[in-house]
């Protein structure tokens, strides 16, 4: 019996191809060798290419004049399981429950990437030949901010020249509700770290005399935010392009909403500006959040201390108008306006990438909406920004100078970086149906 898609899914899912992991690094190439050769038994030219890091894949059919060059970009590397306790199935052995797959990367790329290469796949089986020119780029480092991607990009800029890029990375705002994404939200990223004493003290016999660096990074943070939720770091607005009154009309339609994300985070009330809905601000306000914050003991029972040092991972999700460099450095002279002496502050910068915008009512754009009224028809389609980041995406739009079409497969509940990420199996099946559908209706764009 030949393999299902289904079954070459699960084969994808397999490889624990964390980018992050540098024990991982022969997972990650294992992982792009199959895709590779994968593709090619499509028939496809299929190539693995190096990076400064881990190697992109690159696909193409036969390019013929007079046909429109469409790119579709996804990644196979996958963020860290842990804590993998918290799975209720092993995260690299793909797991099938109520209709719903269960696996490290399902949604967050290999699931929706792969509908995509499923389409071409059984187009070209099909008909033995694509109604556009065709090229897939598959990267290993998205999860970890796709450093060296621009370089690639720039050194095969003829190779890579396309007229509009499709990606299947982002959400939908509801099971069957078809939606066109055409907003992210920018990223920028550092770690704090606060030192004090050259070791850790006796918390009885120094306490009350010196600095507490946990403490001190603990009120430190509680700086960056006012009692009405706004990040409190001075200019850090500057530049925000308010909402189009169109946004909010639309966004108040779309059904999910303060009830939903209660129910899909387990939380028993929303914060955040008062002023905006909740998904105005997830999709178009900019944000501070503490990612991580340690220090000390963390064993069991009680070690009575002062720590030398305490740290936090923070990442600001930023909107069209912010540069991430610009609102490092403000966040950067709000930490050190606020430490106080007999500590030493340390900022150290990390990934970054601006929010991206595009017209969602231009050809390519109208061209995307009708292949989501085809795969899910009689259904309002749902334009929307999402609070999440591609960062790859600006420098798509800065180096190959074309607009790229989110559409999103996976739901509000995939767990995308949580124990138990899932896809569920009609998602899968409409990607298949949803990718046919667009490299038709591409082909017959104006662009």
């Amino acid at each position: 019996m030949q393999p299902s898609s289904l079954d070459r899914l699960f084969e994808f899912l397999r490889f624990p191809s964390v980018s992050t992991d540098p024990s991982r690094t022969e997972a990650v190439r294992a992982c792009a060798e199959w895709l590779s050769r994968h593709l090619q038994s499509m028939g496809l030219q299929s190539q693995i290419r190096p990076t400064g890091g881990h190697p992109v894949v690159l696909a193409k059919n036969e390019h013929r004049p007079g046909r429109p060059t469409v790119l579709i970009y996804g990644h196979y590397d996958v963020q860290p399981e842990d804590p993998a306790a918290a799975w209720n199935t092993p995260p690299f052995e793909p797991t099938i429950r109520n209709s719903v797959i269960y696996a490290r990367g399902a949604a967050d790329n290999k699931g929706q990437i792969f509908s995509h290469i499923e389409g071409v796949s059984s187009v070209l089986s099909e008909k033995g030949d694509l109604p556009v020119n065709l090229i897939f780029l598959v990267e290993g480092e998205e999860e970890i901010g796709s450093p060296h991607l621009e370089a690639f990009l720039l050194e095969h800029r003829a190779e890579l020249k396309c007229d509009v890029i499709a990606i299947s990375d982002t959400g939908m705002v509801a099971p069957g509700m078809p939606t066109l994404t055409y907003g992210l939200r920018g990223i920028a990223a550092m770690e704090v770290r606060v030192k004090g004493p050259t070791v850790d003290l006796h918390s009885g016999i120094y306490g009350g005399a010196v600095r507490n660096p946990a403490t001190v990074l603990a009120r430190l943070l509680a700086t960056l935010h006012d009692d009405a939720g706004r990040v409190a770091v001075a200019n850090f607005y500057e530049g925000v392009r308010p909402l189009e009154s169109w946004e909010r009309a639309a966004w108040a339609k779309v059904p999910f909403g303060d009830a939903q994300i209660e129910a899909v985070t387990g939380v028993a009330a929303l914060g955040g500006e008062v002023e905006y809905s909740a998904l105005e601000r997830i999709w178009g306000r900019p944000t501070a959040e503490i990612n991580g914050f340690g220090g000390g003991f963390q064993g069991e029972g009680t070690k009575t201390i002062i720590p030398k040092e305490a740290f936090a991972k923070l990442t600001f999700r930023l909107v069209p108008g912010q540069q991430p460099e610009t609102v490092l450095e403000y966040v950067r002279l709000h930490l050190e306006a606020n430490c106080p002496d007999g500590v030493r502050l340390e900022v150290e910068l990390g990934h970054s990438g601006e929010a991206y915008l595009t017209d969602p009512h231009s050809d390519f754009g109208k061209a995307a909406q009708r292949a989501l009224s085809q795969v899910m028809p009689g259904r309002e389609i749902s334009l929307i920004r999402e609070g999440g980041s591609i960062p790859i995406v600006n420098t798509f739009q800065r180096v190959l100078g074309v607009e790229t079409l989110l559409l999103g497969l996976a739901l509000p509940d995939c767990r995308a970086h949580a124990p138990d990420e899932n896809f569920p199996v009609a998602n899968f099946e409409a990607g298949i149906a949803l990718n046919r559908a667009l490299l038709e209706e591409l082909a017959q764009s104006p662009g």
